[in-house]
Parts: structure tokens; C-alpha cells; sequence
């Protein structure tokens, strides 16, 4: 699949050090995430409501997600 067009987000609590941060972009409905400093590496696709229910998961603090 090509991401050439993808226009993908970083989340504002990301902070300009290069820490361990993600990027997420939408493409035909699917939820795609990928690591800042491998962008040429591998993406994760995931589906719109487990991406809610993951962000939701870690929101909360929770351990085990």
C-alpha cells in the first residue's frame, strides 16, 4: 500500500526531545499508525472503533491494553 498521501498526525503531548512518539493517518477507513522515527518502516492498520478503544484504554491509564 502506498503512504505517500497520507496525512499523518502527531499527538500534541509529543514533545520536540525525538522521544518514543506515534503518527496516525486515516486511509479508506482504516486507522493507520506508525512509528516517528521509522517512517519507512511498518504500518499498522486497525479499524476506527479499536483505535477509540485502545486511545480510550491509554487515556485512563490503563496497564494492560
Amino acid at each position: 500500500m502506498d503512504f505517500i498521501d497520507i496525512r499523518w498526525r502527531k499527538s500534541t503531548f509529543s514533545g520536540g526531545n525525538g522521544g518514543n512518539c506515534i503518527e496516525v493517518g486515516d486511509h479508506g477507513g482504516r486507522v493507520l499508525v506508525r512509528d516517528t522515527k521509522d517512517r519507512e518502516g511498518p504500518v499498522l492498520t486497525v479499524s476506527p472503533a479499536a483505535w477509540r478503544k485502545f486511545a480510550a484504554k491509554v487515556k485512563a491509564g490503563a496497564r494492560s491494553v
